[in-house]
């Protein structure tokens, strides 16, 4: 998706990319849930406000937002937007940690300061002298953070709705959340931040689109939140570590310069990601043990 994305903002702005790329995803599975589940799977039943919340987080904030942080950042944006996203498990920790006010275990800490220093190796490629131009970068960088932060929320807002399909609970926060996108971007617009795309600009980002339809769009957004509901959210995230490896392999095969920090700092963040997804696996196991303890052996 991002290898892709940074050919297509040689021609058009990354706001436009995002809602050309998911308007005729929502046109899709409008139209197949209208014919699987009827009129009444699109009611809302009192969760409107949860949908476009949820909706508005994967495909308003995420998607502009992690786009337009890529745009920023020129070449490097390609790997660095991938590994932000990567990080969306560490995210999800401290997003949890800033609303319940519950300070996670110094493992979790501890393995989201070895992702740190990864993306630090990336985002440095081995220049300390960098530390003293990072104000340049610094805003295009907290654009892809609050972007992946986004998509943390919209991963574990889909336990929210245990009695909607996949194709459901997909279909209209899509909606509700491209709907915002679309608006924002047309504001933007009005106020001379974003520039429309010309009809030639759009004819050469044709196969881009095609591909960001169908595989990052309708097949990614569908198998995503079926794999969520099926592993939960926690084992789920696990994957994205997965994201800046293959950005890595698509980019070295587009011509991208790797250099032995880019190696390096990825490995350590999906090293980080392991770490952190075994760890969180033996505390649930261990409550569970205990839990079964003490409904074996009740306190008289």
């Amino acid at each position: 998706m991002f290898p892709v994305a940074n050919h297509s903002f040689q021609y058009i702005d990354s706001f436009y990319f995002t809602i050309f790329r998911y308007i005729p995803v929502a046109i899709i599975l409008v139209i197949l849930l209208l014919i699987k589940e009827g009129k009444q799977a699109f009611e809302t039943e009192g969760k409107g406000f949860l949908i476009w919340f949820f909706g508005t987080m994967a495909f308003t904030i995420y998607n502009l937002f992690i786009f337009w942080g890529q745009e920023m950042l020129g070449e490097t944006g390609t790997l660095l937007a991938s590994i932000m996203e990567s990080l969306s498990p560490m995210i999800s920790v401290l997003v949890i940690w800033a609303l319940t006010k519950k300070k996670p275990s110094s493992y979790t800490l501890g393995f989201i300061g070895l992702a740190f220093v990864g993306v630090l190796l990336v985002v440095t490629n081995g220049d300390i002298g960098f530390l003293f131009t990072i104000h340049k970068q610094f805003f295009p960088l907290i654009i892809l953070f609050i972007g992946v932060a986004g998509w943390a929320v919209y991963t574990m807002g889909g336990d929210r709705f245990p009695d909607w399909s996949i194709l459901r609970y997909s279909t209209l926060t899509l909606v509700y959340g491209t709907l915002t996108a679309t608006i924002v971007v047309l504001l933007t617009t009005a106020a001379g931040w974003t520039q429309a795309p010309t009809l030639a600009a759009m004819y050469a980002v044709r196969y881009d689109m095609i591909f960001m339809v169908i595989f990052p769009g309708l097949i990614a957004l569908l198998g995503w939140n079926e794999g969520v509901r099926i592993l939960s959210p926690i084992n789920s995230l696990l994957f994205l570590s997965f994201v800046p490896v293959t950005t890595l392999i698509i980019g070295f095969f587009q011509g991208y310069q790797l250099t032995i920090y880019d190696t390096v700092g990825t490995i350590f963040i999906v090293l980080a990601l392991l770490l952190s997804n075994l760890y969180q696996r033996f505390v649930v196991k261990r409550r569970v043990i205990k839990h079964q303890r003490s409904y074996e052996h009740p306190v008289a």
